[in-house]
């Protein structure tokens, strides 16, 4: 005997976020009417809802409706596969004997992440205006960049120095502020970082959220590229385009960890 069938509605995904990888391949999805629709079983459809609980993309919240609703066992169930799922996620840096304090280790970008965009900038001068504790900064320069990067914290500079070091990498690490920094800096691309706080919006992020991007000056350099929360609006930088970038393990293949935004 078939068990008992639920129909699922998505809304909220923009158009540069591929909805597929997102939703995944466990359901037949179709568009309709500015919805991504489906029919499955309970666990497949209690999967997507936990998976996307709480999510924001591209300036408005992710919404799911499941017909008829979904009893709490199903609900639960889901929940606690999903927690288990994320302990599985993409990883920062590979190479043993970094230096990362808790800010660093949290607005750190995954170190294939890092890599795809920077092979996708190639051998040109960049300036990392964020630099943290280096992770797309050595990046760059792994992939052939001339790489200066920019770091505020003396300390964290001194982490993007000794992992560099460790990379077997150049990169000149310069302490700043990169409001005064970056106009002093001549580069083909200027990539931003910005610091998102603890506390930024999962349904919504504005430019007021990122303050920095709204106080560096962007417009001298070629291509420009920042990266920000998923739940980021990119109608908030006009003249940039977005792409959704996901995690490549398990536990966050089908999350879109950052959005990338480019001009030029």
């Amino acid at each position: 005997m078939l068990g008992r069938e639920y129909a699922i509605s998505v809304t909220g995904i923009p158009p540069w976020v591929d909805a597929h990888r997102l939703l995944g391949d466990r359901l037949s999805w179709r568009a309709e009417r500015g919805a991504w629709v489906a029919d499955g079983a309970a666990a497949e459809v209690a999967d997507v809802q936990a998976r996307l609980r709480g999510i924001g993309l591209g300036g408005g919240a992710v919404a799911v409706a499941i017909a008829p609703g979904l009893g709490r066992s199903d609900v639960r169930r889901a929940r606690l596969e999903d927690a288990r799922r994320r302990r599985d996620t993409t990883p920062g840096f590979l190479q043993p004997g970094v230096e990362l304090d808790d800010e660093a280790r949290i607005s750190l970008t995954p170190e294939a992440l890092a890599m795809d965009l920077a092979q996708r900038v190639g051998r040109r001068r960049v300036v990392d205006a964020c630099c943290g504790a280096g992770g797309n900064a050595i990046a760059f320069a792994r992939a052939g960049a001339t790489v200066t990067a920019i770091e505020l914290d003396r300390y964290r500079a001194r982490m993007a120095e000794h992992n560099a070091r460790l990379y077997g990498v150049s990169v000149r690490v310069v302490v700043g502020d990169a409001r005064t920094l970056l106009p002093t800096l001549d580069a083909d691309v200027v990539f931003v970082d910005p610091p998102w706080g603890a506390d930024w919006n999962r349904d919504r992020t504005d430019l007021d959220s990122l303050p920095l991007l709204q106080e560096l000056s962007l417009d001298r350099f070629s291509t420009a590229i920042a990266k920000a929360p998923p739940s980021f609006d990119p109608a908030a930088l006009p003249g940039f385009a977005p792409r959704a970038v996901f995690g490549e393990a398990r536990g966050d293949r089908q999350r879109v960890k950052f959005v990338l935004l480019e001009r030029g």
